[in-house]
């Protein structure tokens, strides 16, 4: 296991990629308390992730699961305690104290104070930042043998973009959609929608909320077409594909954030 909880990159332009989902550790006494699987946290968590963010130059990649604590929600829901704040699963052996669950917590602030320090940074050299806040959804719940998820309300690429501006940061946003559907994806094109599944959870919530007009998170959900997702094994093909398609994206919305 990873002692360190994250590891943070800063480059010299203002776009950053997270992977706040990337991680599959968690400390010795979450894994004793834990009642699932190895697999099936896995399955849960947003691998490979980690991997898609060298297309910015300042990276985010946490190293400890969302079973841990979960940086993508709200703090008071941040612990999974319930069968219902982790997908009906069975999460814990017991119920976790409220020291358990304060130390986990504890690593939660230490997260967004780390983020604000960054994104101050980054608006004082360069006005404004756009983020590419990545992540990957399961769409076979049914198990390894059953249907996959109606295509029409699953996109292969979710853009949420539900909790920023939207007018006011419609020239990125549009310009990052376009060149993402315009890729050539391995001989096609992907299905890249805005707002179907996800709208965007509470970190890109956050930065909006902080930095309304001097940040951009686009929360990118890849649907799990590029690996199966009850094994975890992927296709290296479309993973690298994928990497490659957020790289074609750069140029365009940094050309677009220097308009602003």
């Amino acid at each position: 296991m990873k002692e360190t909880l994250w590891e943070l990159t800063v480059g010299n332009n203002p776009l950053v990629a997270t992977a706040i989902h990337n991680g599959h550790d968690t400390r010795k006494e979450i894994k004793e308390l834990l009642a699932l699987d190895e697999s099936s946290r896995l399955r849960e968590e947003d691998p490979f992730t980690g991997e898609w963010t060298t297309a910015a130059e300042t990276t985010f990649v946490a190293f400890r699961s969302r079973f841990e604590v979960d940086l993508n929600r709200p703090r008071e829901k941040a612990v999974y305690i319930n069968p219902e704040d982790a997908w009906g699963l069975k999460v814990w052996k017991s119920k976790p104290s409220k020291e358990f669950v304060q130390r986990s917590l504890k690593e939660y602030d230490s997260f967004y104070q780390e983020m604000k320090n960054l994104f101050s940074e980054l608006v004082g050299k360069f006005d404004r930042f756009i983020v590419f806040d990545l992540h990957t959804y399961n769409h076979k719940r049914g198990g390894p043998d059953g249907p996959q998820s109606n295509p029409e309300e699953n996109p292969e690429v979710n853009i949420g973009t539900g909790t920023m501006d939207r007018d006011f940061w419609s020239p990125a946003v549009d310009r990052f959609i376009a060149d993402l559907r315009n890729f050539d994806f391995l001989g096609r094109k992907l299905d890249v929608r805005e707002n179907v599944r996800f709208r965007g959870g509470n970190f890109p919530r956050w930065i909006h909320e902080n930095f309304p007009q001097e940040g951009c998170a686009l929360a990118i959900e890849f649907k799990k077409f590029f690996m199966d997702e009850w094994t975890g094994i992927p296709d290296l093909r479309q993973l690298a594909a994928i990497s490659d398609a957020l790289k074609s994206t750069v140029p365009g919305i940094l050309e677009e954030l220097e308009k602003f």
